[in-house]
């Protein structure tokens, strides 16, 4: 389904009823990464999934892409599917989204769930790795980017084992377009530091880290429950940072464990 947002097209997907719930997905990825979660949730609860701008079927406007606009976006959609408040659901850059969700519509969100994300800025070495990828994006496309991610976004079980998991994130990643990789990229890079604003987050948080997770390991999974006041930590063992594909089935468990125990906030939740 499509939403006319600010002019620009976002592609989503509008499943189940109850308590909405909505994903909001990695870097370089598109809501199609969140099938497995589509499929074990739609009976527990309202499951929305979008891609993002730039990615997947939604537009891809001139970026860069903030991560302030990628929420605009998502209250947005939220407006014109009705909903006043929804558990979002973000991992790495869809963490950063959440963040920055929160920080302007703080009324809107009935609780989150931080998945493989960071709460700080990149070092000056993490921004200028983005500014290369996003040329490399650019000047090579997205199957560079995606080979680049095999080489940092999993654990080793998974690259030495589990091919059809790289499989599957690579023709998530190839069907995007390399305009907004880079985009998405260069708003990575200059997003607003979240770390003085953990201990604001009054809602229920669920923190979910990958044990092998390279690009956001559990330490700083570990430094944002700390600052969160109440939120609860679950590493996903087996997963490095793509946790949802890897592990799916650890993940939708603990999803699962915490939207029931939010049962009465933002409307009931119907088991099935």
């Amino acid at each position: 389904m499509k939403a006319e947002i600010d002019g620009i097209e976002i592609d989503y997907s509008d499943e189940g009823s109850g308590l909405p719930v909505i994903f909001i997905h990695a870097f370089p990825m598109s809501r199609a990464m969140w099938d497995a979660q589509v499929a074990a949730l739609r009976g527990v609860c309202r499951v929305i999934t979008l891609d993002l701008r730039g990615f997947g079927k939604s537009s891809v406007p001139e970026g860069p892409y903030s991560m302030d606009a990628m929420a605009s976006d998502v209250r947005a959609l939220m407006a014109h599917l009705d909903i006043d408040g929804a558990v979002l659901v973000g991992l790495s850059m869809g963490g950063y989204v959440s963040f920055a969700f929160h920080r302007a519509y703080p009324d809107a969100v009935i609780a989150l769930v931080l998945a493989d994300t960071r709460a700080s800025v990149d070092t000056h070495e993490g921004r200028e790795r983005r500014f290369k990828s996003a040329e490399k994006a650019e000047r090579e496309g997205a199957a560079a980017i995606a080979s680049d991610m095999e080489l940092v976004a999993f654990a080793r079980s998974t690259v030495e084992g589990r091919k059809e998991i790289l499989q599957r994130a690579r023709t998530i990643i190839e069907a995007n377009s390399p305009a907004g990789i880079a985009a998405a990229q260069r708003g990575m890079a200059a997003r607003h530091d979240s770390t003085y604003t953990l201990i604001g987050i009054d809602c229920p948080t669920l923190i979910l880290v990958g044990s092998e997770d390279a690009l956001t390991p559990p330490s700083e999974a570990e430094a944002m429950r700390d600052g969160i006041p109440h939120a609860r930590l679950k590493v996903i063992e087996g997963a490095g940072h793509m946790s949802n594909l890897e592990q799916p089935e650890q993940f939708n468990a603990a999803l699962i464990e915490f939207i029931g125990s939010l049962e009465g906030r933002g409307g009931a939740i119907e088991q099935g």
